[in-house]
């Protein structure tokens, strides 16, 4: 069966930043179909990294790699031509080379995660703000943020924590005017057209309409991160006595 080219190729931008990392810009828009060809490359780049490559950082819409120059300037083949050229231009080339042979095998199967989540109450205490600023009622403000399907794009800002897109409109709600100094591990939030959930305890000024006893940065495990780009989460409604239960403190 013939695998589906991805056509990376087309309308991308690889640009160096600084003497030791190149960026690669698949386009300007947040949207699944360019998250897939930045998953993609990333996916490439853990199976088969080229001599030199440190590490990379996917965002949004674009992937930086970091490399070490001297290991690629002492790499190449032909090491006249390659002392004659900058290591940047070397590593745009590997990168290119990268992407001719990427395709859907390379995007990866969507893992479909369940976060279970306590709405309103001590956990989600501006619940009722986000109701009453969209003209909804509580439950219909629980019933949309758990209907949805959402895709993890990357993870960033702390550990674990995961920007996601797909949440509906019905239930945007601007930032808090002044944001609380601690929030509580696990707690769920929106802010403007985004919803996530805060991993470890830290400033922030989203709306915090709920928490899940699951946690999302486990430092002892590999990878430490439950959620990974590419992923899809549902937000699963639970009880109090229920996020109790998980948290192992039920009776």
């Amino acid at each position: 069966m013939n695998e589906t080219p991805l056509s990376v190729n087309t309308g991308i931008e690889i640009l160096p930043v600084g003497e030791s990392a190149i960026v690669i810009e698949f386009g300007k828009t947040i949207s699944p179909a360019i998250h897939r060809k930045v998953r993609a490359l990333a996916r490439y780049l853990d199976s088969y990294p080229f001599p030199g490559m440190v590490e990379y950082v996917a965002a949004y819409t674009s992937i930086t790699v970091f490399y070490d120059p001297v290991i690629i300037k002492n790499r190449n083949d032909n090491q006249e031509k390659a002392d004659n050229q900058l290591s940047y231009t070397i590593v745009s080339g590997l990168i290119e080379e990268c992407m001719s042979k990427l395709d859907d095998s390379f995007g990866g199967q969507a893992r479909i995660v369940e976060i279970p989540v306590c709405y309103g109450g001590d956990f989600g205490p501006d619940i009722e703000y986000v109701a009453e600023y969209n003209k909804l009622t509580v439950n219909e403000v629980i019933d949309i943020h758990s209907s949805g399907q959402y895709l993890v794009y990357m993870i960033g800002f702390a550990p674990g924590f995961p920007y996601v897109g797909g949440m509906s409109e019905r239930i945007s709600t601007p930032r808090r005017q002044s944001p609380r100094m601690s929030i509580p591990a696990g707690t769920v939030g929106i802010a403007g057209m985004q919803t996530g959930v805060y991993p470890i305890v830290t400033p922030g000024g989203w709306q915090l309409i709920g928490r899940t006893p699951l946690a999302l940065f486990r430092p002892n495990e590999q990878p430490p991160s439950l959620l990974q780009s590419g992923d899809i989460v549902r937000f699963c409604p639970i009880s109090y006595k229920e996020f109790m239960e998980y948290k192992g403190e039920g009776q």
